[in-house]
């Protein structure tokens, strides 16, 4: 698929698309005429991206993980990994958590508040 297409089924622009190519987040073949061509599986991996980036995740930490989001259970070895960048993993995973556990204290809040509303007004 063309640039044009992935980007817009996966709700980017082809700017972003270059861009995550160019951090080495995801790759394209190039045709006979140099258009860059990409497979069905890179628009699942442009929403994943999308995703990280929009928790707050660096490239640099997703091109981290990357290899571990496919099969997370299969044995990973990853040759050279620095302390610095396990430091930054625990420190994402922590403030993702605290995220999540905002967003379920105001999700909770919202049923209540809903539930409330439906009691008085039924």
């Amino acid at each position: 698929m063309r640039i044009g297409e992935l980007a817009a089924q996966a709700g980017a622009s082809p700017r972003q698309v270059r861009f995550y190519e160019a951090k080495g987040l995801i790759t394209s073949a190039r045709g006979p005429n140099n258009y860059r061509d990409y497979s069905e599986a890179t628009l699942g991996r442009v929403q994943q991206i999308r995703e990280l980036l929009g928790a707050g995740l660096s490239t640099q930490v997703i091109r981290a993980i990357l290899p571990c989001l496919d099969s997370p259970r299969d044995p990973i070895v990853f040759e050279g990994v620095l302390p610095e960048t396990v430091t930054a993993l625990e420190r994402e995973r922590d403030r993702l958590t605290e995220r999540i556990d905002v967003l379920a204290r105001n999700r909770d809040a919202v049923a209540d508040y809903l539930t409330e509303l439906q009691k008085r007004s039924g």
